[in-house]
Parts: C-alpha cells; sequence; structure tokens
C-alpha cells in the first residue's frame, strides 16, 4: 500500500483545526487513508524533533526497509543506544513503527513537506 505522510508547520488556528477535522471525518466516512499529517507549531519544534540524525535513520529505513536496530546502526555508522534513541523518538511521533518481529520500518512510501516562511507579527 501507498502511504503519504505529509509534514507540515503551522499555528494552531481555527483553520488548521478545522482541515484536521475533515480529514479525519473523511477518512471515517470512506474507510480510505489519506496519509498522515504531522503538523508542528514552529520550525523549531520541526527541527527538536526532526534532526539531522533522525531524517537520516528514516532515509535509511526506507532505503532498508524492515530492519532491526543493531542493523540499522550499523548501517549507519553509529551505536545502537543513539539510534535506539532516535528511533524511539520517531516511533513517538508516528513516522517509523515496528512490526510484529520487532523489525522498525517507515510505514509510509512517501514522506513530504511543506511550509512557508512568513514574516511574523510583532507582539
Amino acid at each position: 500500500m501507498r502511504r503519504t505522510a505529509t509534514i507540515r508547520i503551522e499555528r494552531a488556528t481555527r483553520s488548521a483545526l478545522d482541515r484536521g477535522a475533515r480529514q479525519f471525518v473523511s477518512a471515517w466516512r470512506t474507510g480510505k487513508d489519506r496519509g498522515s499529517h504531522f503538523t508542528f507549531e514552529s520550525p523549531a519544534a520541526l527541527f527538536r524533533s526532526l534532526t539531522p540524525a533522525r531524517w537520516a535513520a528514516i532515509e535509511q529505513l526506507q532505503a532498508l526497509g524492515p530492519s532491526t536496530l543493531r542493523g540499522l546502526a550499523r548501517t549507519l555508522g553509529r551505536d545502537v543506544k543513539s539510534v535506539h534513541r532516535d528511533v524511539h523518538a520517531l516511533i513517538a511521533l508516528g513516522l517509523v513503527t515496528k512490526d510484529g518481529k520487532g523489525l522498525v520500518l517507515v510505514p509510509f512510501s512517501r514522506i513530504r513537506t511543506e511550509f512557508d516562511l512568513l514574516p511574523r507579527k510583532a507582539a
């Protein structure tokens, strides 16, 4: 199955909440997966959660397919403990999952990011 994850930066506004509610209702009614959406309130929040090392882990898992943590660490050239920490942070976000055999994988065939950097309004 082809699934798309969309990562966006968007402050919590009424329109953002309304869009999320519409997407949920559509998926509920149709039973069709329209992909997953991951929203961060600022670029800082995005980059705190998705560090360069975590992006590398996602890319490597997409290339490898399901993998053990030790195998992933070996291909990344990193120690198992730090890869374990990063993968579990990605699992908490929902960008990585574990299968029934304990292997980790990216459940998306495509990960798309979209955001506009707009000037902040003066406080």
